[in-house]
């Protein structure tokens, strides 16, 4: 499907209301990449209103996001769980982001994988205007999820992943699985729900906001599938048992849009990874 590269007087009303309602310019180019937009078109075209939109007074902005002390505060290169150790590899301090070797064994990221390739379906958003959940051409996985504490393994799991997130094990979401073949790919995006956006709002009170994201890459991909963060820089390759930590929501709900992120495109082979969303509550 050809991408749009024309605005209609409706979406330009959309964009209109939402810069005065407050809403940042990316959150609005993600929507209408997720709409099937032209992405540097979308850019365009917001940036050209953002920058002719009279200022708001009705709401002033939260000027910026507030760091305090990070939820993941473990000390030295080494975090003790229950059951096995797990190595900090690397990390940044602004937005929190933490690459970690060894949270899995190869032998549980291969038991996560054969539990769930008999239940693949592809994977949705949530729409932004709806929160009904979506199939869209820009994320070309397939997906599944567990319930928390499943069964024994996946419990064991739960509870190994929320000591290292740091965060109550009752506040995280199901474990996600993803495949993604070759080819496959997620576009950059954020994990929280963007308040401002109506469909966001069932979500939102189900456990309140996420406010940390786990992926942890389940196989080793022949080339390509590194999550990307593309206002950083940074991108992190899958290793099987590996993880890369990211947290986004402070304690004044506030988050952080540095952590734009996504999986850029598998281009050998294909990919497994898990995903873990911890919540401001508990979840469910």
């Amino acid at each position: 499907m050809d991408r749009i590269t024309h605005l209609s007087p409706d979406w330009q009303g959309w964009i209109s209301d939402n810069l005065q309602r407050g809403c940042t310019p990316m959150s609005l180019v993600e929507v209408m990449v997720e709409k099937n937009f032209d992405p540097m078109f979308a850019n365009a075209v917001v940036f050209q209103l953002s920058s002719s939109a009279p200022p708001q007074t009705a709401q002033p902005q939260v000027s910026g996001y507030r760091y305090e002390a990070p939820r993941f505060n473990h000390e030295g290169n080494v975090i003790r769980t229950a059951d096995r150790d797990v190595r900090i590899v690397s990390r940044v301090g602004q937005p929190v982001i933490a690459v970690l070797d060894g949270l899995l064994s190869h032998e549980e990221c291969d038991e996560l994988v054969r539990q769930s390739e008999r239940k693949l379906e592809r994977s949705t958003i949530v729409d932004p205007l709806t929160g009904k959940h979506e199939v869209i051409a820009d994320r070309t996985s397939y997906g599944t999820f567990f319930t928390l504490n499943e069964n024994d393994f996946i419990a064991k799991l739960d509870a190994r992943i929320a000591t290292v997130m740091n965060w109550p094990i009752e506040n995280g979401e199901g474990i996600q699985i993803l495949n993604y073949k070759t080819a496959g790919e997620y576009k950059p995006h954020y994990d929280y729900f963007p308040t401002a956006d109506p469909g966001s709002q069932a979500h939102l009170a189900n456990g309140g906001q996420r406010v940390s994201t786990m992926v942890m890459y389940l196989n080793d991909v022949d080339a390509g599938g590194e999550t990307i963060f593309p206002e950083l820089g940074l991108s992190v390759a899958p290793k099987k048992g590996s993880a890369v930590y990211f947290e986004y929501t402070n304690s004044h709900s506030e988050v952080d849009s540095l952590t734009l992120h996504g999986g850029a495109p598998v281009t050998g082979g294909e990919k497994w990874i898990a995903t873990k969303w911890m919540r401001q509550r508990r979840f469910g």
